[in-house]
C-alpha cells in the first residue's frame, strides 16, 4: 500500500519521490589504490603524485592490498555478498584531471554485491535500504578554476587515491531517508575504520538520484521491478553534507514535478546542487554505461580472494551500530533513543561505557549526550578532545546517586569542572553544595513555611499538586541546597497528606 505520508501533492495531482544514493568513500589508507603514493588532505599542489598518478609512458599499476581488505571489511559490515573473483574495469572519458583519460573501476564485476542497511528515522520507524553494489576506483584529480582569469590547473594530488563507490537501490522516498541513510553509512564506515567520513574534506561524497512517478507507481515497481513504472531520473553530483543533501532533493524534485505537470519531459541529466541558492543546475546529459566504453583493464589481473582470508576478515570485525545498539539496551536498560544516540558515534558509546561503570546508566547516558554533547558542540571539540574524561562524569554521577548534591546542583558543578576548577567532589566540598538532608534542619524551615502560610497550606490539603509551592520556598531558603526528596516526604508528613 502507498504511504500517504510521503507523497507530494502537485497542482495535477499526487506525486512519490524515489531516490537512490551512489556514495563515494575514501578508503581509509596511506596509500593509493594502485600507486605508493601517499594519501593526506592539506598538502601543496601536486605533492603526491607518482609517476603512475601522472600516467607516465610505461607505469603500470599494481594493486594495494590494504585497499582490498578494507573494501572486504566494508561489504562483510553492510552483510553483503563478498566475490571471490572480481574484474578491474577501464572507464573511459576526457577530462583535464584525468591524466590517463580513463578511470580503473569496476564494471560487471565489482567486489562486493547485494547488501542492506538498516536505517532507523526520528520517528522510531525503519527503512531498509538495498545496496546493489560495491566497487574500488581511482578518484579524479581537481580542476581549479579560480587561480587564473585565463587558465585552469590541475592539482592531482587525489588521483588514484581508493575510492569505494557504494551503490544503493532506489528505495528511499523522502530527502529525510536518504540523508539518515547516508549518516548511518558513515556510522557503519566509521566502525569498521574503512572511512574516516570526513564530509569536509571530500572523503564521503553523495551522487544523489531523483526521480518522480504519480502516486503507486513506486509499489508497482517493488511488486514487479520494473523500473518502467518509474520517471526519469536525474542525478545529482558530489553532495557533501545531510543538510544539502535534503535541499537538493526537495528542490528537483518540486522542479521535475512542474515541468512534469506542465506537459514537459525530463531530460536525463547530471546536475550541480548550488547550496547558496538552494537550486540544482544541469552539467551535462547523463551517460549510460555504454558511453563510457568499459572493457577489462589489461594491465590488472583478475583480483581473486582467498576465502580464509575473508574469514579472518570477518573475524576481525569489531562490534557494529546494531549490535551494539542492542547491547546498550540490554546491558544497561537503556531505551532505544538513548542507545541510539551514544551509538551515532563509536567514541561516544566508548567514553559512555567508561563513565556507567558501577553507575546508574540512564543518568550517565544524559550527561553524557546532553549537557557535555552541548558544550563539545559548542567548544567545537570531539568527544575525544573532551578536558572531562569518562571518570569525571562518573563521579558527578556518583555525587547525585548518593545524594550528596541534587541535579540541580550537579549542572552547577559541572559548569564548574568544564571551568577547570577541579573535580566534582573536590568542588562540592569547597564551595559548601552538599545537600541538606538534615531532617531537623528541614523541618524547622518547613514548620515556619506553613506556620506563616496557613492558607496556601489549607489549599495543598484540597489541591496536593500546589505542594510545589512549598518546597520551592524550602529550597529557596537552602540556597537550592535541600535534598527534594526529603523535602517532599517532610511536606506531606506535615500538611497531613
Amino acid at each position: 500500500m502507498t504511504d500517504t505520508s510521503k507523497l507530494i501533492t502537485g497542482r495535477t495531482g499526487q506525486w512519490e519521490v524515489v531516490l537512490g544514493l551512489e556514495v563515494h568513500a575514501q578508503v581509509a589508507s596511506n596509500a593509493k589504490l594502485f600507486s605508493g603514493a601517499a594519501v593526506g588532505f592539506g598538502a601543496g599542489p601536486n605533492a603526491q603524485v607518482s609517476l603512475v598518478d601522472a600516467a607516465m609512458p610505461g607505469m603500470l599499476p599494481v594493486i594495494n592490498r590494504h585497499c582490498v581488505e578494507q573494501a572486504v571489511r566494508t561489504g562483510l559490515g553492510l552483510k553483503a555478498q563478498i566475490n571471490l573473483k572480481s574484474h578491474f574495469d577501464r572507464k573511459n572519458y576526457f577530462y583535464p584531471d584525468l591524466p590517463q583519460g580513463y578511470q580503473i573501476s569496476q564494471y560487471k564485476d565489482p567486489i562486493v554485491g547485494e547488501g542492506e542497511v538498516i536505517v532507523e528515522m526520528d520517528d522510531g520507524a525503519t527503512v531498509t535500504v538495498g545496496i546493489e553494489r560495491l566497487h574500488l576506483e581511482q578518484d579524479a584529480g581537481k580542476s581549479l578554476h579560480d587561480q587564473d582569469p585565463n587558465a585552469t590547473y590541475v592539482d592531482l594530488n587525489r588521483a588514484g587515491t581508493a575510492l569505494m563507490e557504494i551503490v544503493s537501490r532506489p528505495h528511499m522516498r523522502s530527502s529525510a531517508e536518504a540523508a539518515a541513510y547516508v549518516k548511518k553509512l558513515r556510522t557503519i564506515l566509521v566502525y569498521l575504520g574503512t572511512c574516516d567520513g570526513d564530509m569536509e574534506k571530500g572523503n564521503l561524497r553523495a551522487d544523489v538520484n531523483v526521480s518522480v512517478c504519480r502516486a503507486g507507481a513506486y509499489e508497482k515497481f517493488r511488486e514487479t521491478g520494473d523500473f518502467s513504472h518509474l520517471g526519469t531520473r536525474c542525478e545529482i553530483k558530489n553532495v557533501n553534507s545531510y543538510r544539502f543533501i535534503q535541499q537538493a532533493i526537495e528542490y528537483e524534485a518540486r522542479r521535475q514535478i512542474e515541468i512534469l505537470e506542465e506537459g514537459g519531459k525530463i531530460d536525463q541529466e547530471t546536475r550541480l546542487f548550488d547550496p547558496n541558492k538552494g537550486e540544482t543546475r544541469s552539467m551535462r546529459s547523463k551517460e549510460e554505461a555504454h558511453d563510457y566504453r568499459y572493457f577489462p583493464d589489461p594491465d590488472l589481473l583478475p583480483l581473486e580472494l582467498d576465502p580464509a582470508w575473508v574469514k579472518a576478515i570477518e573475524a576481525s570485525l569489531p562490534e557494529l551500530p546494531d549490535a551494539k545498539k542492542a547491547r546498550l539496551q540490554s546491558q544497561y536498560g537503556l531505551s532505544a533513543y538513548d542507545a541510539g544516540v551514544l551509538i551515532t558515534e563509536q567514541a561516544r558509546a566508548d567514553f559512555f561505557e567508561e563513565a556507567a561503570k558501577g553507575r546508574d546508566a540512564k543518568l550517565t547516558a544524559n550527561w553524557v549526550t546532553n549537557e557535555l554533547a552541548a558544550k563539545l558542540t559548542a567548544g567545537g571539540l570531539s568527544i575525544e578532545d573532551s578536558p572531562l574524561k569518562p571518570a569525571a562524569i562518573a563521579e558527578l554521577v556518583a555525587l547525585i546517586e548518593e545524594g550528596v548534591i541534587s541535579s540541580k546542583i550537579a549542572k552547577d558543578v559541572f559548569e564548574r569542572m568544564w571551568a577547570g576548577e577541579g573535580a566534582a567532589r573536590e568542588i562540592v566540598e569547597k564551595q559548601g553544595l552538599q545537600q541538606v538532608s538534615d531532617t531537623g534542619a528541614l523541618e524547622k524551615i518547613i514548620e515556619d513555611l506553613i506556620a506563616a502560610n496557613p492558607g496556601q497550606a489549607s489549599a495543598v490539603k484540597e489541591k496536593p499538586q500546589a505542594i510545589g509551592w512549598f518546597v520551592g520556598q524550602v529550597m529557596k531558603a537552602t540556597g537550592g541546597k535541600a535534598n527534594p526528596g526529603a523535602v517532599n516526604q517532610l511536606l506531606k508528613a506535615k500538611l497531613g497528606l
